[in-house]
């Protein structure tokens, strides 16, 4: 476990809201992998602090008008890297020194970066034997909210500021689309996606919405995995998930989302991480097999954290990721309990895994 020193409370600089938002919207047209006659994708990447800075900022003015959040009292949050941002950005705003605690699979860039706008990292150097990182991350975050006096924890995955931080999200989106047929929305938290459906339902009553899950998360009822792909699923079960809300989920593994964001870079010159990948694959394959549907989706982040993983040939081979194999289209699976997904895989039965347990089959059981 590494600690770096503590930082002394920051001034407030509350001229960076103004940068908060304001994303532009492109028209993706690129093979991904095959012809598909296109989608729209918000371009977060571009924002000051990522897509969730909308997140961070909206967690943090509620807990300071319920009085949960002291002024200039310190932040603690778990993070895989990119709420890290945004809470670095939100803790300038408004005057809060932030603390982050990671883990040893965050890439050394991130780090830097993190700390470089002023955060405290603490990485913890093992995986818990049940939760894996995120549950080694949360037992040092609870450690430090013992230390720290007055820290508060936003606790992203079941905080509902985070799902209301997103309405300038959907507000931006109804305005810069004159119709929308299908949303495809990453999902890690829950957030973002939770808070745009509501409001561009009302814009759009019937507006699908498809989730995009990683391979080995648990968060749509798929047992946990060790996951290469950072920022997309989960090994815990989010309480902003808005299960009710998704009309079918799809899980991606590394080889297609990294595929898929190499294919962006390349002819599209926008792109991003893991989620980003993903989430591109799942919405080209919606305009596909919806002709005439207007869809649309988000990119949660830029391409410059994973310079060292996603874009990086040496990276890929040492990690088995063979563009090569990756499929064209997903395979339909009747329920996420019935089959384990270890490549791209369709469900249209989309459950909250805490209110209908249902086990897998043995290995021997599942389909091939």
């Amino acid at each position: 476990m590494t600690t770096t020193a503590t930082r002394h409370r920051p001034r407030a600089n509350r001229e960076l809201l103004r940068l908060l938002g304001g994303t532009p919207i492109a028209r993706v047209t690129v093979d991904l992998p095959c012809p598909q006659p296109g989608f729209w994708a918000k371009l977060e990447g571009l924002g000051a602090g990522g897509m969730k800075a909308r997140a961070a900022v909206s967690m943090l003015l509620g807990a300071r008008e319920r009085g949960e959040l002291r002024p200039g009292a310190p932040v603690v949050e778990s993070t895989s890297g990119t709420l890290g941002i945004g809470l670095a950005f939100a803790g300038q705003a408004l005057g809060h020194p932030v603390v982050l605690v990671g883990d040893s699979e965050l890439e050394p860039s991130m780090r830097q970066l993190l700390r470089s706008h002023g955060a405290r990292l603490e990485l913890v150097d093992r995986p818990a034997v049940h939760g894996g990182w995120q549950a080694a991350r949360l037992a040092r975050l609870r450690e430090l909210l013992a230390e720290l006096p007055d820290a508060y924890w936003p606790d992203q995955y079941n905080n509902p500021d985070n799902t209301a931080g997103y309405a300038t999200l959907a507000a931006e989106l109804a305005a810069q689309l004159d119709h929308l047929d299908v949303l495809v929305c990453s999902v890690g938290t829950g957030g973002h996606s939770a808070g745009i459906i509501g409001p561009l339902r009302r814009h759009w009553p019937h507006l699908r919405l498809i989730g995009v899950d990683a391979t080995g998360s648990t968060i749509f009822g798929q047992p946990a995995r060790p996951r290469l792909m950072r920022g997309l699923g989960s090994s815990i079960h989010p309480r902003n998930v808005a299960y009710d809300a998704f009309d079918e989920v799809h899980w991606v593994g590394p080889a297609e989302s990294a595929d898929a964001c190499r294919r962006l870079a390349a002819g599209a010159f926008v792109s991003g991480g893991w989620s980003t990948g993903a989430a591109a694959l799942v919405a080209a394959w919606a305009a596909r097999v919806h002709p005439g549907a207007v869809v649309a989706t988000v990119f949660p982040d830029g391409p410059h954290r994973y310079l060292n993983s996603v874009y990086d040939d040496d990276f890929a081979a040492a990690h088995g990721i063979d563009r090569a194999t990756v499929a064209s289209r997903p395979v339909e699976i009747p329920h996420p309990r019935a089959v384990e997904a270890t490549g791209w895989a369709r469900c249209r039965t989309v459950t909250d895994p805490l209110r209908t347990p249902h086990p897998l089959p043995t290995p021997t059981e599942e389909h091939q």
